[in-house]
């Protein structure tokens, strides 16, 4: 068979010549993120979509060439390309959404996986991967039920795929019976959508006008007459503001209902490694099924997403059998059977960066980072407390704040954050309550200083318009 003309030991990744191949590369794509960034010159392009779309279309025309440009034209063109048009987490005034400025450790980790590739769904196919997603996800899940039977966890891409294996975990324990939903206002949509794509009943949907699900309301609902079995939903870290429901509380109404308990903790969970916040998760232990992600205060590249349970059985209703991935002869000569630690099938081991920085910071590291990250969110907060033009919705709980110019209505909020987006000056969200609609900073880059959040209400109080 001809090889190609380009040859192909100098294409792949890995190998013995791999890692040769690869260091002038990264060297490449390291020189373009730099100009990339230095072109931008701010948390994110000006201009808004149309012109960054112009840009992408300049520098990936044509996209399919009848002869290729070669790896190093390619890389400084499309990375610098990429990098121009980035919304960068890692600028202080990225703060829109619960999207973290990766540590460079685990990005690094992820070069690695990427130049390897295993595939998480049988066991020949990353030998080494499937022994450490073991110990890593039984080690995180015993931080969420330390005194669980057998704790385990299942690696997912994030918080929907955590709160939909929830749901699904809650379908099979019920054997067939229909299966009542109750989660509050405050809670993720993908629990509704959960709901949908597993052919469940619409959940029950509890009003939360103080933010978070009352624990009398849930009680007064779970008294209704209902033959079938319960799934109670609660959140620790909404979306909108970062509130932790009262999760003891819940868990007690949980338990005189013998209703099923799982909890969203997609934002909050990383508290656990704050020997300062840690405590704000009480209660969290006794749920059922913990959904967690470590691509928001956790700091990893996406996706680094958990699904805990306190008892590893909870998870055999996913077996499944695939003879050419897990045959029975292979599972019973000792080699693991992967396909029940997914819905997926082949699989990326995302939690070989999560390993890799739980060794390199510790639990005490990343439990700087949280404090950081909160404490600057209570910097600003005060900060916005202290500008007559500015109010606040409430101090913040873990490290979302929400606040607006004094009196704002929802329009006017709303084009604030457009003009501010379109000139690329800075990315902040936006939270509805019943008080109106926020501009929302989620500070979660730990580099931030009290400069930066001066300045970043600064830009604010500059672009709002009388």
């Amino acid at each position: 068979m001809p090889v190609p003309a380009s040859g192909t030991a100098r294409l792949l990744a890995g190998g013995q010549s791999g890692p040769d191949v690869l260091r002038p590369m990264v060297d490449t794509v390291l020189n373009a993120l730099a100009h990339g960034a230095a072109d931008r010159g701010g948390p994110l392009p000006a201009g808004g979509p149309a012109a960054v779309a112009r840009r992408i279309r300049g520098a990936a025309r044509p996209l399919i060439p009848d002869e290729g440009e070669g790896p190093h034209h390619a890389l400084r063109s499309l990375v610098r390309a990429l990098a121009h048009g980035a919304a960068e987490p890692a600028d202080p005034r990225c703060t829109a959404h619960l999207h973290c400025p990766p540590l460079a450790v685990a990005t690094a980790a992820d070069l690695a996986v990427s130049a390897l590739n295993p595939s998480l769904d049988s066991w020949d196919q990353a030998p080494a991967a499937c022994a450490l997603e073991t110990l890593t996800c039984r080690a995180l899940a015993e931080l969420v039920h330390p005194h669980g039977l057998d704790p385990d966890a299942l690696v997912t891409t994030g918080g929907t795929e955590s709160n939909q294996l929830g749901l699904l975990l809650a379908r099979e324990a019920a054997q067939g019976a229909p299966l009542r939903i109750v989660r509050g206002a405050n809670a993720h949509h993908s629990v509704q959508r959960a709901a949908w794509l597993l052919g469940l009943p619409e959940p029950l949907t509890l009003s939360t006008p103080g933010g978070v699900l009352d624990p009398v309301a849930l009680h007064s609902a779970l008294d209704q007459p209902c033959d079938a079995p319960t799934l109670v939903v609660a959140t620790a870290g909404t979306t909108d503001t970062g509130a932790i429901d009262p999760l003891p509380d819940i868990a007690d109404v949980c338990d005189h209902h013998a209703a099923t308990l799982h909890i969203d903790a997609a934002y909050g969970a990383p508290l656990l490694f704050s020997d300062t916040f840690h405590k704000r998760l009480h209660g969290l232990d006794r749920a059922r099924t913990v959904a967690l992600d470590l691509h928001k205060l956790g700091w990893q590249p996406v996706a680094a997403g958990l699904l805990a349970v306190p008892d590893g059985a909870a998870l055999a209703a996913l077996a499944h059998h695939a003879d050419y991935l897990n045959a029975d002869d292979d599972t019973e000569a000792g080699l693991p059977d992967l396909l029940g630690r997914s819905l997926r099938t082949t699989r990326r081991p995302d939690i070989f960066k999560i390993a890799v920085t739980l060794r390199a910071l510790g639990r005490r590291g990343l439990g700087e980072l949280v404090d950081h990250v909160c404490a600057a969110a209570q910097h600003l907060a005060d900060l916005i407390e202290a500008r007559p033009g500015l109010e606040l919705h409430a101090r913040p709980t873990i490290s979302t704040v929400l606040f607006r110019p004094t009196g704002a209505p929802p329009a006017a909020v709303a084009a604030l954050r457009r003009r501010l987006l379109h000139h690329g000056a800075a990315v902040l969200g936006r939270a509805a309550t019943p008080s109106g609609l926020w501009l929302k900073a989620t500070v979660l880059n730990p580099h931030i200083q009290p400069d930066d959040l001066r300045g970043l209400l600064e830009l604010v109080e500059g672009n709002t318009t009388p």
